[in-house]
């Protein structure tokens, strides 16, 4: 009996499928977006590449009590950034997807990483470069001072260079690797269907044979995408809604800083990120952030301020600048480098409303240095205080630190784990550390040598910065 294709239609700026096809999509809103794909119903050999089933994969509906809560053993990768956005190491069964833009080092993070491994037999397939190439640059990493001294050639390392789906499956069961990276899953293409690869039908379908393979099998498979020129996974969310994982390589190609942030994780917090300095042997993890975000050539200059962040389980100092110049133009420029810039123009609000300090003809440009786009709100205070310190041209006096979250009606609100704030501050150095009035409830200050001065409005953190 000949089984019949199925249709369906998939929105392709959310991926968001229907039987019919549709003018406007019911989730993202958007009009004709709906593609039309085949859908062809994987028989049971070929299902997932026709591999056993793992014992993770129970058939048998359980009862919620009898099902035990411990944690399968996490794979380490030997890389404590990378552990730590994945939540501390990969989990077997899982497929993790790893995106950024051409170029970021995606390519460079994941080999350097499998070259750290140890004792696992590992299947790298690469659909972009070829086997030389892959050599060469293992040999360079290898060479590296950043790599672990036994770090070398490796022959549970097994490198395959194909595009075709059923080749991949058909080496996989030749060497039972105990994990599988696919560069990338835009060049990976199946017989089953026949669009081109990198096409939504394609990465659909191969992403969810391969995530079939690796719940069936237990082998986590790390997946590597690109990023469209909009920001978002090409795919475009397809790949979002199918991984366990969602991590990105973030940063500017013409710094030196890579930022690894957690998009979606099944398996731990999304708060965390990992953060690298680009060399030229490679990646080198940088276990403290506050050496590339703290510059210690900004004394005697006005519009920097230092303030006490947290992002993900750690803390870390971050020099936030600002620059106020009188508008060149009819209307005032409002420019924001990684920070939100919609609150930039509610601070510059509060700052003009219940501080008295007219803004209204000013160009205002605020910067995070190192590269970085920080999202904590205790990053408020001291972008008020670099605003100020620009606009009147006074610097703000050295060794002193700033934390705390800006309210419309100018008050400090209190910040999570302020002793950990504290603490980084003091451990840098710093003599003085302004907090939120609030904070100092409940919590011991006295173990600190580091001077805390308590504000409860705006007003009063800028007084006691400027007099």
């Amino acid at each position: 009996m000949v089984k019949k294709q199925k249709t369906a239609y998939v929105c392709t700026e959310c991926g968001y499928d229907s039987v019919k096809w549709l003018g406007k999509c019911p989730s993202c809103g958007q009009w004709n977006t709906f593609k039309e794909i085949k859908i062809e119903a994987p028989s049971p050999e070929t299902a997932g590449g026709g591999f056993k089933r793992s014992p993770l994969n129970n058939c048998r509906p359980q009862k919620l009590s009898q099902i035990s809560a411990h944690n399968d053993p996490r794979i380490d990768l030997g890389d404590g950034e990378l552990n730590r956005v994945l939540g501390g190491g990969l989990v077997p069964g899982s497929i993790v997807l790893l995106g950024g833009e051409p170029g970021i080092g995606k390519s460079t993070l994941i080999l350097q990483t499998v070259l750290n491994i140890r004792g696992k037999r590992i299947l790298y397939v690469s659909g972009e470069e070829s086997a030389s190439q892959l050599k060469m640059r293992a040999d360079r990493l290898a060479a590296s001072p950043l790599m672990h001294p036994s770090t070398g050639a490796d022959d549970t390392i097994d490198i395959l260079c194909e595009t075709q789906l059923e080749k991949i499956f058909e080496a996989i069961k030749e060497s039972q690797p105990e994990i599988l990276i696919i560069d990338s899953i835009q060049t990976i293409a199946t017989d089953t269907q026949e669009s081109s690869p990198g096409s939504i039908v394609q990465v659909r379908e191969c992403a969810a044979m391969l995530l079939r393979y690796a719940k069936q099998s237990g082998t986590p498979v790390l997946l590597i995408g690109h990023i469209t020129k909009e920001g978002t996974l090409a795919g475009p969310k397809i790949l979002e809604h199918i991984v366990d994982t969602v991590i990105q390589f973030e940063g500017d190609q013409h710094h030196i800083y890579r930022i690894l942030r957690s998009i979606k994780n099944r398996f731990g917090s999304t708060s965390e990120l990992g953060i690298y300095e680009m060399q030229h042997n490679g990646l080198r993890q940088v276990s403290n952030p506050s050496e590339l975000l703290l510059n210690e050539d900004h004394e005697g200059l006005s519009g920097v301020a230092i303030s006490a962040a947290i992002e993900g389980a750690r803390p870390f100092l971050v020099e936030t600048q600002a620059l106020v110049s009188t508008a060149a133009y009819g209307t005032p420029q409002r420019s924001a480098t990684g920070f939100d810039q919609r609150r930039l123009n509610m601070l510059l609000a509060v700052l003009e409303k219940r501080v008295g300090f007219k803004l209204v003809q000013k160009d205002v440009f605020v910067n995070i240095a190192g590269g970085m786009r920080i999202t904590d709100l205790a990053l408020d205070l001291s972008i008020i205080a670099a605003v100020l310190s620009s606009n009147v041209d006074t610097p703000i006096e050295a060794g002193v630190a700033l934390c705390g979250e800006v309210g419309l009606s100018g008050e400090v609100r209190p910040v999570s784990r302020i002793e950990q704030r504290i603490a980084e501050a003091e451990k840098l150095g710093f003599q003085r550390i302004i907090i939120p009035r609030h904070n100092t409830k409940g919590t011991d200050l006295s173990k600190f040598t580091i001077e805390i001065v308590p504000v409860r409005k705006v007003e009063e953190a800028l007084r006691e910065l400027f007099g």
